[in-house]
This record gives structure tokens, C-alpha cells and sequence, in this order.
């Protein structure tokens, strides 16, 4: 596969992450939609954490993908949204294999934190007077390598993969609460 493909394959997922991460966190803001999640779901969980796994493992690869093959130098904050993803793949394996219901408990807080980071990276990229502090060395924080569909850069990707896996943990959080008798 050629960068271009590799590129547009990985945007469309994230897109896609995206949009279903923020469809999955807006129901389940709702109590009545999460209580008809959370059943509908209840015996599935196990099926949410093996994905959010999987999309925590893209995200890993696709992140490696663009520094180790094609090049891309990380910048700062792209660090620290790594710091935060590739724990995520072991962490919800290791859960999974285990069945761990607590699970959740450790993937949320990595996924949020993530996601918040990738979120004001993102932020920057579009209106770079907002940046609180200079990344420092390297490359600026600022800048832009990709631009997939006009708009989709590396921190756009990474917060669609945060997303995804947020939305489906606290899902497998609900179906959990649901088994136990109490959403």
C-alpha cells in the first residue's frame, strides 16, 4: 500500500471513530437512552473492549506508520497523545483476556486524557494564537503534516481513535452496570 492510500484509509477510520465515539458519548448522556443501551449491549461487553483494543492498536500502528516509515518527527503533543494511546492496547487486551469489568476504570481516564490533549492539538493547528506555550524544540505543535480531506490532520485522527474508544468503554461500563441489576 502507498502512503496515499495508507493515509486516506487511516482518516476515513478515524473519521468514522469520530463520529460514532461522539453518537455513543451524546446517548449515553441521556439516562434513558443509556439504560436501552446498556441492555441492549449486556452480555456484549467483552465485544466493546476488543474493539476499543483494536482502535487503540490502529491508532498505535498509524501513529509508528508516520514516524518510523514515512518520516513524520512528533511533535510535542503528538508525544503526550502517544503517552496516552499505546498503554491502551495492552491495558484493554490484558482486560479483555482476563474479563476484567474494571477495565473501564484504567482505559477511561487514559482515553479522556488523550483525547483532551488531541483535542486542544487540534485546536492549535486551526488557530495557532491560541497555543498556551511553545512546543520548544523540534517540530512546532503548530504545524500541519497532513491534511486528508481538507481538514484531517495526525491530532484529528488521534482524537477520532479517543473518541471511539472512550464511547465504547463507557458502553461496556452501562452493559456491566446493566448485568449487575443497575444502570
Amino acid at each position: 500500500m502507498n502512503f496515499v492510500a495508507v493515509t486516506q484509509s487511516l482518516a476515513s477510520l478515524a473519521l468514522l471513530s469520530g463520529v460514532i465515539g461522539i453518537l455513543l458519548l451524546g446517548a449515553l448522556a441521556v439516562p434513558a437512552s443509556r439504560r436501552a443501551l446498556a441492555v441492549r449491549v449486556s452480555g456484549s461487553e467483552g465485544l466493546l473492549v476488543g474493539i476499543a483494543a483494536l482502535t487503540a492498536f490502529v491508532a498505535s500502528a498509524g501513529s509508528i506508520y508516520y514516524s518510523e516509515v514515512v518520516g513524520f518527527v512528533p511533535c510535542l503533543l503528538c508525544w503526550y497523545q502517544r503517552i496516552a494511546m499505546y498503554p491502551l492496547v495492552p491495558v484493554l487486551a490484558v482486560g479483555l483476556l482476563r474479563r476484567d469489568r474494571g477495565v473501564w476504570a484504567y482505559g477511561v481516564p487514559l482515553s479522556a486524557i488523550g483525547l483532551v490533549i488531541a483535542l486542544y492539538h487540534v485546536l492549535i493547528q486551526f488557530r495557532p494564537a491560541l497555543e498556551v506555550v511553545a512546543c520548544g524544540t523540534g517540530v512546532p505543535c503548530t504545524a500541519r503534516y497532513l491534511a486528508v480531506f481538507g481538514f484531517v490532520s495526525i491530532p484529528v485522527m488521534a482524537a477520532g481513535g479517543f473518541l471511539l474508544v472512550t464511547g465504547l468503554l463507557l458502553l461496556a461500563r452501562a452493559g456491566w452496570s446493566e448485568t449487575a441489576g443497575g444502570a
